[in-house]
């Protein structure tokens, strides 16, 4: 199987490590880094789908037993210049080495490129969970000001960015957290952009669910007191394995089932009544340290669906 990643994956060497020491045979490499220059790729198309070989470095695939692949966090396909004959060469790799492993015979996904990236619009996402039964807090995506200080009066209000790209503050990376805003804090600054705000919802703790395959496991995360995204307090946050309500399992499996994923990492804000209020799903989320703080068996999990198609 493939294992399609960044030189520097931790949570990935997690999933190769129990993938070796079930004696399955892996091949790690990273696309947008590896192709051209260390790997080759020879596909024919035929009646019954692609056949060939990937070769990197020593090693060969042989494209029609590739059984799986697992899409963790490959580098994007970066032109070597700005020169014209580079940039279409980048695109070329991208929609050709892509398009062929995107088109596997009887491969397992986890998940298919093309449905992570569709998933990870949260316009779509929202939309899906309310759909799929998940209480989804208002909303308000917007680059009016004036609608933004309506929505932020009508109710206590958040905002957060609609993608955790790359940020730098003084040239060292930065997060965007989820923060409160006041009507009065809101500017024509809004209009140079699409903001996402949203009614902030009176919780006691959040969830991070992860679901692999049809396995759900929840972990409670309560950061301090007046935390509101507790991704900005990793060092003061405590963890406990939870399980998850079975109305809600069943919301999450049909969410991942309209986008045509096999995994995501919900986030969910639950409130002192125990309600699960849906905020986001990262359709390739981190899971390692969860595992590790929760004692969730997130990667033999992940092992079963690759090897075998199935989770135990």
């Amino acid at each position: 199987m493939l294992v399609s990643t960044e030189a520097e994956d931790p949570t990935a060497d997690l999933v190769i490590a129990e993938l070796n020491r079930r004696r399955v045979p892996v091949l790690r490499f990273d696309p947008g880094r590896d192709f051209p220059t260390r790997a080759t790729l020879a596909a024919s198309v035929t009646a019954d789908g692609w056949s060939g070989r990937l070769t990197v470095g020593k090693r060969v695939a042989d494209l029609s037993r590739i059984r799986a692949l697992y899409h963790r966090r490959p580098n994007p396909y970066t032109p070597q210049s700005e020169y014209q004959a580079d940039r279409f060469a980048a695109q070329e790799n991208r929609r050709g080495l892509n398009g062929v492993l995107g088109a596997l015979p009887g491969c397992l996904y986890l998940s298919h490129p093309q449905a992570i990236a569709r998933a990870e619009y949260k316009p779509a996402q929202l939309f899906v969970a309310s759909r799929s039964g998940l209480p989804v807090p208002a909303t308000l995506i917007t680059n009016n000001p004036a609608e933004a200080k309506l929505f932020a009066a009508a109710h206590p209000t958040i905002y957060k960015p609609l993608h955790a790209g790359a940020y730098h503050v003084d040239g060292e990376p930065a997060g965007i957290w989820a923060a409160p805003v006041e009507p009065g804090e809101i500017t024509g600054a809004v209009g140079n952009c699409a903001h996402l705000f949203q009614a902030q919802v009176p919780k006691s703790g959040d969830v991070r669910a992860v679901v692999v395959g049809e396995q759900v496991f929840c972990a409670l995360i309560t950061a301090p007191p007046g935390v509101i995204d507790w991704r900005s307090q990793y060092r003061n946050l405590a963890y406990e394995p939870v399980d998850c309500p079975e109305p809600v399992r069943a919301a999450l499996l049909r969410f991942l089932g309209e986008f045509g994923l096999c995994f995501g990492a919900f986030d969910f804000a639950v409130t002192p009544g125990s309600e699960w209020w849906f905020l986001e799903c990262n359709p390739n989320g981190q899971w390692a340290w969860l595992e590790h703080a929760a004692g969730l068996p997130i990667t033999s999990a992940i092992a079963d669906l690759l090897e075998n198609g199935v989770t135990r």
